[in-house]
């Protein structure tokens, strides 16, 4: 995610901005239509060498909210995101609704939301999306950021602009960001007003490895497209509700789409036809934490979830599961 900088400082709110910005790179020539997860869906992942662990649940159907938990080396990362949709006729507009969050051990939080996500000639032209709005990161210590995200008209020859300022607690602006959305993000210590300061003197923040121009592999980058992976003993380590074994993806990343459709509407009937809706299993919501900036309920696991990760025990997964996906 990022290196563990020191607190209260510059850097580590740039390199918190460029982790916010760098998340919108994977959507550029993505325009399909997601898997929508079934409710108590689960996706977790664990990287013991890289100190990193993360695991997402859906949370609610109407509307349609995922909780997401993640820790690594000195900090945790966690959210909750839901979207809210507008119809234009040949362009749709969708709002975030949600809060990030991201505490270093030493007590330092920053939280911001989303901008406005738009797709594009939904009828006619060539579909495309855009990210547009300001972004605001707030920090409880010295130094916040303010990010504006340009939006793209139809004759801009250089789309997908990002620039801001990191403040500190006075108001004056302390670095100036700018850069690319689908690219890169740099920055320049002061307000970036000096006369001569522009690119050549920046500094890189963050550069995008782009993947590989192979249309297979919807655009991923070589370490989302292991995501989905189920590698030898892994499968008996997961909950039965972890979306790798949904049969319907499995079938779609094979090819196999008339079997990933039919298998797709099977699993959504069957789970209508459910006496009763799965429960909340893993994340808790919690109520807003003092120590939080805003309002925002905190998201986390409850502590079993990582002692059934820890021991490997698919029985203590099962434990508050209410439906399997392998089964149903």
């Amino acid at each position: 995610m990022m290196p563990l900088l020191q607190g209260n400082s510059v850097m580590r709110i740039l390199s918190v901005a460029a982790f916010a910005v760098s998340g919108y790179a994977s959507s550029e020539g993505r325009h399909c239509k997601p898997f929508n997860p079934l409710l108590g869906e689960t996706y977790e992942a664990d990287y013991p060498e890289k100190g990193i662990r993360f695991f997402s649940e859906k949370v609610s159907h109407h509307p349609t909210v995922i909780a997401c938990h993640c820790e690594g080396k000195g900090w945790k990362f966690w959210c909750d995101t839901n979207l809210k949709s507008k119809f234009w006729g040949r362009s749709i507009q969708l709002d975030p609704v949600g809060t990030l969050n991201l505490e270093f051990d030493d007590g330092e939080i920053f939280q911001w939301s989303k901008v406005t996500t738009s797709i594009y000639n939904l009828i006619l032209g060539n579909i495309y999306c855009d990210h547009h709005g300001t972004m605001h990161i707030q920090g409880n210590r010295e130094y916040s950021c303010k990010l504006k995200f340009k939006e793209q008209s139809i004759l801009d020859r250089n789309p997908h602009q990002v620039h801001g300022f990191v403040e500190d607690a006075t108001g004056n602006k302390v670095s100036k960001l700018f850069g690319k959305w689908d690219d890169s993000m740099y920055f320049i210590n002061g307000d970036g007003t000096g006369n001569g300061k522009g690119k050549s003197e920046a500094s890189l923040l963050w550069k995008r490895n782009k993947p590989s121009p192979n249309p297979t592999r919807y655009n991923l980058t070589s370490f989302a497209i292991t995501l989905n992976e189920l590698t030898p003993g892994l499968k008996e380590k997961l909950p039965p509700t972890d979306s790798r074994l949904r049969p319907d993806q499995r079938y779609l990343e094979n090819g196999e789409y008339d079997k990933a459709n039919a298998e797709k509407l099977r699993l959504e009937m069957r789970q209508r036809m459910m006496a009763k809706e799965p429960s909340i299993m893993w994340v808790d919501t919690g109520k807003p934490d003092s120590k939080q900036i805003g309002m925002a309920a905190q998201i986390f696991l409850k502590t079993e979830r990582w002692t059934a990760i820890n021991i490997h025990s698919l029985s203590a997964c099962q434990s508050g599961s209410s439906f399997d996906l392998s089964r149903i």
